[in-house]
C-alpha cells in the first residue's frame, strides 16, 4: 500500500515539473517574440556616406574645394537630426572626384527606417560678407590663384540632397553623394563673386549601375564631355547660349569629360533608360553637339558599354 501512494506522489510530483517546465518556456518564449519585435521597431543600422563629382565647363578651374562641417539627416515622418561621429571638419578637393571616384565623408550609427533627406553643412561664406581670406570653400585656377566660393545669404541652414535610402535594423547601407559642381558653381556677372549653389544627388550604391566607354578619333585641339538624361528628356534648348549665371544643359542628369585617350565613365545612375549626349569645347569654349544616342539601359550593378566613333 506504501508504494502505491509513493508512486502516485511520485507521478503527481512528475506531472507538476512537466507543467511548470511548460510555463516556464511559454514565458521564454513570449519574452523573445517580443524582444524581437521590440528590436524590429526600434532597432540601429548604420549608413556609409561617400562623395562624388561631376566636372565643371570652366578648363581654367583646376580645383573646387569645399569644407563639410556636419551631417544632417531626416527618418520619414520625423524631425531633421546632427548625424553623430562626424568629427572634425573635412576640405575635400570635389574635382579630383570624378568618373567613378569617391571619397569617404563617413560612417553613421543611425536609427533603421526609410531616409527621406540629407542635409550638409558647410563653411563657407555669405554673398553679404567681406572676401574672406581663410574661406573653407574656394577655388583654385591654372595660374595659380584662388577665389572664395560663396553661399547666398540664409543658405547657412545646409545643402539638401536629392534622393531616400533605407537604412535597414542591424544592417548597413552604402550611398554616395554626387556633387555636381557644373551645375553648382556660377560666376556672378555684377560682382564677378563665384557662387556655390550645390545640386546633390544621393544614390544607394548597389542599386547603381555605370555606363562608360571610349570615344574614338578625337582630336586634340578640342575637350568632349558626356552627358546623360532622363529617356526622353533632352532638347535643343538644352545647348543653347545660357544666361547670366545659367548654364548649358541644365537638366542632365550627370556628365563626364573624357581622358586623354578617349575613355569617360558615367558612374552612379540609378537603374533606367538614358540618352547620352556627346560634345565638343574648343579653346575658346564654344560647344557643338557631336552625336545623341538613345535609349541606353543601365542596370543596378552593372556596367553598360558604349563607344562612340567619330
Amino acid at each position: 500500500m506504501g508504494e502505491i501512494i509513493k508512486s502516485k506522489i511520485m507521478k503527481n510530483q512528475n506531472n507538476l515539473l512537466s507543467k511548470l517546465s511548460l510555463f516556464v518556456f511559454f514565458i521564454a518564449a513570449t519574452f523573445f517574440i517580443a524582444s524581437c519585435d521590440n528590436n524590429e521597431a526600434s532597432g540601429d543600422g548604420r549608413f556609409v556616406l561617400n562623395v562624388t563629382d561631376a566636372p565643371v565647363d570652366d578648363e581654367n578651374v583646376t580645383g573646387v574645394y569645399i569644407t563639410f562641417t556636419g551631417i544632417e539627416y531626416q527618418i520619414e515622418g520625423e524631425s531633421w537630426q546632427q548625424a553623430e561621429g562626424f568629427g572634425e571638419p573635412v576640405t575635400i578637393n570635389l574635382l579630383e572626384l570624378q568618373n567613378g571616384k569617391t571619397e569617404l565623408l563617413g560612417d553613421f550609427n543611425a536609427g533603421s527606417g526609410n531616409y527621406t533627406g540629407l542635409r550638409f553643412k558647410l563653411d563657407a561664406s555669405q554673398t553679404d560678407g567681406a572676401l574672406a581670406s581663410n574661406a573653407g570653400c574656394y577655388i583654385t585656377f591654372a595660374d595659380g590663384s584662388e577665389t572664395p566660393l560663396f553661399v547666398p545669404s540664409g543658405a547657412q541652414t545646409g545643402y539638401k540632397a536629392v534622393g531616400n535610402f533605407t537604412v535597414p535594423v542591424n544592417g548597413t547601407v552604402e550611398v554616395t553623394a554626387d556633387f555636381d559642381l557644373r551645375k553648382s558653381v556660377a560666376k556672378a556677372g555684377i560682382t564677378g563673386k563665384y557662387l556655390l549653389k550645390p545640386t546633390i544627388r544621393v544614390i544607394v550604391n548597389n542599386q547603381a549601375g555605370d555606363i562608360s566607354g571610349l570615344i574614338a578619333n578625337t582630336s586634340d585641339s578640342l575637350n568632349y564631355v558626356v552627358f546623360a538624361y532622363e529617356a526622353d528628356t533632352y532638347t535643343e534648348s538644352e545647348s543653347a547660349d545660357p544666361e547670366p549665371e545659367q548654364i548649358r544643359f541644365p537638366n542632365a542628369v550627370s556628365s563626364t569629360g573624357a581622358e586623354v585617350d578617349g575613355s569617360y565613365k558615367l558612374a552612379f545612375l540609378a537603374a533606367g533608360e538614358y540618352d547620352l549626349v556627346l560634345v565638343s569645347v574648343d579653346i575658346e569654349e564654344n560647344v557643338n553637339v557631336v552625336t545623341i544616342t538613345e535609349g541606353v539601359s543601365v542596370e543596378s550593378n552593372n556596367t553598360t558599354r558604349l563607344d562612340f566613333e567619330l
